[in-house]
């Protein structure tokens, strides 16, 4: 199937401090273009890869699974280390849980992590019947679109493929034992108003991770996809920051513009 418009990878050339970034769970790089783009305009190398099963249509999601979505991202990491001295993950949603995973098994190679909105559960009743509930129907609603700036859109399926979601499920608890292998310096952004994401989630990720060097920022303004919402600019901002206190050559703009 091909790629949705606006849905498609995207890659810049910079210097030699580079930037994964990690979309959500039925989204698209579309979410994070903004975030990319403005790293991008900085002099950073940025990879935002599009994942599995995501961009297309929800059939396709339905045939993939966690193991899929990380080993895209566990690839695009790796290639960022062949080409850059030190490499940031950032992530939203599911990505946030995708770069807590990265930060976990690549340890020093991560030089920090920023996450907006981390998924860290399924919640809710239907969440217990995944196992079961798959196997009798096929998707259930959509979680597109939880975005309070009037005329944005995320892009995203209509349709959760509930394999896809029983997958989802069971990489986040993967992922919750695996929280304090994560010591690097992290930058965490959510939204107390998030209709998808609770700030429990947030609240148990910073829990359990083993980092010392941590900073936590509400988004007041915004709901879930922050990063198209009204608080954007700060997120692009502050993880910019974030990557300029730890790898100082970012202040003064890194490489030239080479497109993406």
């Amino acid at each position: 199937m091909p790629v949705l418009p606006g849905a498609e990878p995207y890659h810049h050339e910079g210097g030699e401090t580079g930037v994964l970034l990690c979309h959500g769970f039925t989204g698209s790089p579309q979410s994070l273009r903004p975030w990319a783009e403005f790293l991008a305009e900085r002099g950073l190398t940025v990879s935002l890869p599009l994942l599995p099963g995501h961009g297309t249509r929800w059939q396709d999601m339905q045939i993939t699974g966690w193991q899929d979505w990380y080993a895209e991202v566990d690839r695009a990491l790796r290639e960022l280390l062949t080409r850059c001295e030190r490499v940031f993950v950032f992530g939203l949603s599911m990505g946030g849980a995708l770069t807590l995973r990265l930060a976990a098994k690549h340890g020093d190679a991560v030089r920090g992590i920023v996450l907006v909105n981390p998924a860290n559960k399924v919640h809710g009743l239907a969440a217990h019947a995944l196992p079961v509930a798959r196997h009798l129907v096929r998707t259930t609603k959509g979680l597109s679109d939880d975005i309070a700036k009037e005329g944005a859109h995320e892009l995203g399926y209509d349709r959760v493929p509930l394999h896809a979601a029983h997958s989802l499920r069971r990489f986040l608890r993967l992922v919750d034992h695996e929280l304090p292998q994560v010591t690097q310096p992290l930058l965490l952004l959510h939204s107390p108003q998030d209709h998808v994401v609770p700030p429990v989630d947030s609240a148990r990720i910073l829990g359990r991770v083993s980092s010392t060097d941590v900073r936590e920022i509400l988004l007041e303004q915004s709901y879930h996809v922050a990063t198209l919402d009204h608080d954007a600019e700060r997120i692009f901002e502050e993880s910019h920051a974030f990557v300029g206190r730890l790898a100082p050559s970012v202040t003064q703009k890194e490489g030239s513009s080479t497109g993406g």
